[in-house]
Order: structure tokens, then C-alpha cells, then sequence
């Protein structure tokens, strides 16, 4: 149930006659995990707290550093140098002292991925490297909980939600869209080819409405379809994506075999490039 200030807080969301007051209360039950408080987390994290998701998790081994800070607007400069998800954590609670906000300050790999995501509904992807998203998604899957993906790239970005089941019908994984990585050395992350400070904020927040939508049942999910954003000319596509089984046989097929799948190998050999 929601108290007298919480109803104060969320007026302006509970007005809005698709959310209501039910919308507001399923907010409150549900349980997201954001993978990455860099770029794409801090502007996912901020919406969602802000919103009153009632208990977040977020992963990241990382610490802060200068160069974060003209994209990663939940950090200052005098957190150079701490836990980023420490530092999260410190700035959320003050926004919204009702959300509970939990950390794991590790890098998450094959390993500790069930575990992990065994205690939350929904799934939020801020990561940056290939190897790491193909293990979040794979762990989706054999656990049954959707994906909310998101990306950028210099100007640009992209979203998607994979693994999301509707009327009994599973959409498609990120492995139907990338059924292998590019070929190592012929895609550039931010590091190399830098990104806007503006794209991951932007992302970030169409991310963090997708989480809203499928915990609320409102609007329409961007299952089977990849939203691609160019900034500098504010073009944006909608690229059709069908569920594919065979690029599934590629997975590990239980969570034994997940946690002892040579990702890094995987990555490393991939002889096609995916745009």
C-alpha cells in the first residue's frame, strides 16, 4: 500500500488515467536489476527511483573516474575514484527514501549470473561490451525474465526488450539479433570511439519506459522490434526482429551448462561481423 506522501510524491503519474493508482502499487511491488551504473544505468536508475520502483539492484565493479562524468550524471567529482555503485546508491536514497536500493559491486559473469538475477522481475542491460550482454541475455532466458536492452554509439543508439512473453508467445533474445559477435577488432566501444553525453541519457530513459511499461501492462513493448536513434539528425528506424530457434541451439541449454560456457572464447572467435 501506498502512505499519504507516497500519494503526494506519485500524484502527477497517478493522474494519468493508463497507470492510476493500481499502476502506481504494481511499481511499488517490482523488483529490477540494472546491469552497469555507467552511462545507460545512471539515467536508467534515476527514472526508476524517481518513479517509485519499489526495490532495485544494481551491478557494477567499476569505480568512478573523470572522464564518466560528462555522461554519468548520478556522480561528481569528488566521488573519482569510489565504488560507482556506492556512489549510486548514496545519490538514490536521498531522491526517494521509499525505494530499496541494493548493491553488488562485482563484475558479473557466467558464475554469479543466476544467482543474482534469481531475486528480481525484470532485467536492464547498461552494459558495453559483447561478452557480458550474450551472458545477461543467456541467463535471461533460462530463467524466464524479459530484457531491456539498450546501446549507443558516438551519436547514436538503439533499444530493444528481449524475452518477453505475451499471451504465451516468448519474443525474440539478443542471440536473434547478434547470432555471434563482431569479429574482434572491427567494432569500436565508447572508450575508443566516444559517444555524446546527451545518447546515453536519452537511451537510458526510453529504457527505463520499456521497465515501466511491462511492469504496469500499459502501451506496447518494444518486443521483436530494434528502435535505432540518430541524434545528430533525429532520425530513428524500427528494424523488425523475428525469434529465432536456431540461433537458440547456440546457448547453453541449463544453467549447468551456463556456468561453465567459455564466453570470453566465444567472443574471441567470432568470424562475423553484426552491425
Amino acid at each position: 500500500m501506498l502512505d499519504k506522501n507516497e500519494l503526494i510524491r506519485y500524484q502527477r503519474q497517478m493522474q494519468l488515467r493508463e497507470l492510476g493508482l493500481g499502476g502506481q502499487q504494481k511499481l511499488k511491488q517490482a523488483k529490477v536489476l540494472v546491469v552497469g551504473a555507467g552511462g545507460l544505468g545512471c539515467s536508467v536508475l534515476h527514472y526508476l527511483v524517481a518513479s517509485g520502483v519499489g526495490e532495485i539492484g544494481i551491478v557494477d565493479f567499476d569505480m568512478v573516474s573523470v572522464s564518466n562524468l560528462q555522461r554519468q550524471v548520478l556522480y561528481t567529482i569528488e566521488d573519482t575514484g569510489k565504488s560507482k555503485v556506492e556512489c549510486a546508491i548514496r545519490y538514490l536514497s536521498k531522491q526517494n527514501e521509499y525505494v530499496e536500493l541494493k548493491g553488488f559491486p562485482v563484475e558479473l559473469t557466467n558464475k554469479n549470473a543466476i544467482e543474482i538475477f534469481n531475486g528480481y522481475d525484470i532485467i536492464v542491460d547498461g552494459t558495453d561490451n559483447f561478452e557480458t550482454r550474450y551472458v545477461i541475455n543467456d541467463a535471461c532466458v533460462l530463467l524466464g525474465k524479459p530484457l531491456v536492452y539498450g546501446a549507443v554509439y558516438r551519436f547514436e543508439g538503439q533499444v530493444s526488450v528481449f524475452n518477453y512473453t505475451k499471451n504465451m508467445l516468448q519474443g525474440p533474445t539478443y542471440r536473434c539479433l547478434f547470432p555471434e559477435p563482431p569479429t574482434p577488432g572491427t567494432f569500436w566501444g565508447c572508450v575508443d570511439a566516444g559517444v555524446l553525453g546527451v545518447v546515453p541519457g536519452m537511451i537510458g530513459c526510453m529504457q527505463a519506459n520499456e521497465v515501466f511499461k511491462i511492469i504496469t501492462g500499459i502501451g506496447e513493448v518494444l518486443s521483436g522490434k530494434l528502435v535505432l536513434i540518430n541524434t545528430l539528425t533525429m532520425r530513428s528506424d524500427n528494424v523488425l526482429i523475428d525469434r529465432c530457434n536456431l540461433a537458440l541451439t547456440a546457448m547453453p541449454a541449463s544453467v549447468e551448462e551456463f556456468e561453465v560456457y567459455d564466453y570470453k572464447l566465444f567472443c574471441s572467435n567470432a568470424t562475423q561481423t553484426n552491425l
